[in-house]
């Protein structure tokens, strides 16, 4: 096991999460499954919304699955407690089918623009459809696998929009596996444009990635943990504060259960920040 700037405020609010999940044996959170229109690619895309039960106005965390998921998977596979804990926690999570697109916007395919959707038309729609707080401070973006990636790489490029993102055991390192995971399907050919490749992974952006309340957390037996602990040595020489955890365990939906759970702290540590100004419109 091993971490940095694990701070004695995120052992505290690392217990005070566990000891809320702990207590929780029954949740009222509702869970929402909507078609949410893209101005963008011309279709509507499916997204689950577990609404924690509330009346006050809540931050929300976005969820990106991996690669072959959909909007079903982190709450039918991978966390199946997230009602629980968004009751506990009262925050709101969004989980959007994105299909396998890594979470751009291709150049070589019109029809997947997924930046553009999550960090634009789907941060709108929930923020207009449900009661938020409609402010960055009140966002992060978390991801696991190819949705790591895309956790990051939206978040780096819309700070403007998320204040926080968490990237578990992402593919932060794209040029490694030009045949893998259709990412040929969305960037085109690596031997075409092996530019294109290198600024298309997020690893690429450590330069950018100040501002934001960072999490890297990858198991020691996972195929990309070499890239996460690369990803994590140059932040550190870059002087970018973040927080990286390596535990063990492989590429699995337990690794990233449990992760969510040590994400979650740091991530509540950024929504203190948020200043209730204004809310999203009433259901």
């Amino acid at each position: 096991m091993s971490f940095v700037r694990f701070t004695p405020l995120h052992v505290r609010l690392l217990g005070l999460f566990l000891a809320l999940l702990s207590c929780a044996s029954s949740f009222a959170a509702r869970i929402d499954t909507v078609a949410v229109w893209s101005d963008s690619m011309r279709k509507t895309i499916g997204v689950t919304v577990i609404v924690p039960a509330t009346a006050d106005v809540v931050p929300v965390v976005y969820l990106l699955h991996g690669y072959d998921g959909d909007h079903t998977t982190w709450l039918g596979r991978t966390k199946p407690s997230l009602p629980s804990v968004a009751d506990s926690l009262g925050v709101m999570f969004v989980c959007p089918d994105g299909g396998n697109s890594w979470y751009f916007d291709s150049p070589v395919d019109t029809s997947s623009c997924y930046e553009t959707f999550v960090t634009g038309e789907l941060v709108a729609y929930i923020d207009s459809t449900y009661r938020t707080l409609p402010c960055r401070e009140a966002r992060a973006v978390c991801g696991y696998s190819m949705g790591g990636h895309g956790a990051l790489w939206c978040a780096v490029r819309h700070k403007d929009v998320f204040a926080a993102a968490a990237c578990l055991s992402g593919g932060v390192d794209l040029t490694g596996y030009p045949d893998s995971w259709d990412i040929a399907k969305v960037l085109g050919r690596m031997d075409a444009n092996p530019r294109l490749w290198r600024q298309s992974s997020v690893i690429s952006l450590v330069g950018e990635m100040d501002g934001l309340a960072i999490v890297i957390d990858c198991g020691t037996e996972d195929f990309f943990h070499r890239d996460n602990l690369r990803l994590h040595q140059l932040l550190t020489r870059a002087g970018v504060e973040h927080t990286y955890y390596s535990f063990p365990g492989g590429h699995t939906h337990d690794y990233w259960d449990a992760a969510l759970d040590r994400a979650m702290p740091v991530i509540i540590e950024t929504f203190s920040h948020a200043v209730v100004g204004g809310a999203g419109r009433a259901e």
